[in-house]
Parts: structure tokens; sequence; C-alpha cells
């Protein structure tokens, strides 16, 4: 039988190079997005082209009943044997002072607390006294969370030292329920993440400060992910990886 992952996010730079992965070990997949359709079907030809199948989902995870609707059209797709929870955004780059509230709101709502709700109801899907099969989650967390990104995203940074938090305690909880939480924490990546946020060029100008001379790359972070997912991390639980460089 072939595992089923969902992937939040799963469209785009770190999630789209997982799919991409795991669909080439032999997943199936449930990739959760927000918006840009056309980026979702480009991913979900390579998926099939690989020969898995491939669920599409829409869904904002910041809806009152997002996460909920997101693992129902996944159960529509099968048993649930993985969730990668990947969705996040650091949504503005700046010093916190000049942060807008409603900026720190929306990108705890995000990267904080739907990451919660997403681990919350993989338990609820993966585990085993709740008739799941058990399974993985991998929690993507970022090297922000140690470093603090001071002048950068002060309060991304806080949310995704919560999602360490979060991997740690969760682990230890459900153990013995049949469920792997697991996490990965990557540095400068090459995703559009930091266009979104206003700088564009942010690639180039923090390279230099990677002691491995270079930003890394999603098919990076997608090999760590790949590697926790499978049996060969089976005795790997309640810890984050960090993918960073170095750094």
């Amino acid at each position: 039988m072939r595992p089923l992952t969902l992937v939040t996010g799963g469209t785009r730079g770190i999630g789209a190079a997982t799919a991409a992965r795991l669909a080439e070990a032999g997943h199936d997949l449930v990739l959760g997005y927000a918006r840009d359709d056309a980026a979702a079907e480009l991913v979900r030809a390579d998926v099939e082209n690989a020969g898995a199948a491939c669920t599409l989902v829409r869904q904002d995870l910041l809806a009152d009943d997002g996460v909920d609707a997101l693992f129902a059209a996944a159960a529509g797709a099968g048993r649930l044997t993985g969730v990668v929870n990947n969705a996040g955004a650091t949504l503005h780059v700046g010093a916190l002072a000049e942060t807008p509230p409603e900026v720190v709101r929306r990108a705890v709502d995000l990267n904080l607390t739907a990451a919660i709700l997403v681990a919350r109801a993989a338990v609820r899907a993966l585990g085993r006294s709740y008739g799941g099969p058990g399974g993985v989650l991998v929690n993507v967390s970022s090297g922000a969370a140690t470093l603090g990104s001071p002048g950068e995203y002060v309060h991304y940074a806080a949310a995704k030292a919560g999602v360490d938090t979060l991997t740690k305690g969760l682990a230890i909880e459900v153990a013995g329920d049949g469920v792997r939480v697991v996490g990965v924490a990557p540095g400068i990546v090459r995703t559009t993440i930091h266009a979104d946020a206003g700088e564009p060029g942010r690639l180039e100008r923090v390279a230099p400060l990677v002691p491995l001379g270079r930003v890394g790359e999603p098919e990076e972070v997608a090999e760590a992910i790949a590697w926790l997912l499978g049996d060969a991390a089976s005795y790997v639980t309640g810890t984050t990886l960090r993918v960073a460089g170095g750094r």
C-alpha cells in the first residue's frame, strides 16, 4: 500500500520540492494551498508524471474551518500516513517596532496557531487511538527560531520558536499512539518567501552570512523531510533537524 502524505503549503517553494521528492519516493499526495491555482496545477502535473496520485485542496488555513476542511478533503483521498506542516510566511521584513500589528497577528496566526491546529488534526488522523494507522508529522520550522532575526522578522522567529516547542512536547505526548513528531528548520532558502515579504534581493544580501557560503535550495530541505518521513528515521522523534548551511 502506498503511503499518503498531506503537505500544507504544498505547491510552492519547499512544499513543492517536497511534493516532488515524495512522489519520487512512492508517496501519493494531498497538497493544500491558499492561492495561485496555476502553480498548483504545475506541481500536480509533476507529481502525476512521477506516477503518484495527487489531490489539490485550495483552503485558507486561517479561516475558522480551514484546517478541518483541509483534513476532510484529505480523508476523501484515502488514509493519511504522513503530514508535512509546512505552510508559513514572514509577511514583512523590518524591525518589530515598524511592523504593523495586523501583520504581527496574521504572521503568528499562520506560522504558529495554524501550525498547532494542523498538528492537532494530524494526530487525530494518524493516531491509533483515533482509528488511524500511525504515521509521521513533520513540522517545518525555521533557523530564525534560534537566531531571533533581529531587524528582519522577530515576530516570525518567535512564532517558529513555538513550532519547535510544539514538536518536542507533542512528540512525547503521542509517542505511544504510533505517531512520530519531528521538525525541520531551514535556513536561507531560495524561495519566493523573501519577495513575498517585500525584499526580493534578500538572498544576495544574506548569503555571505552562511558558513557554507551560499543559500540553500528547496530540494535540500525536501531531502531531509523525505528522510524523516521514512523508515530510516524510525527512532527519531521530538527533535528538529537544522538544514541551514551552518548558520
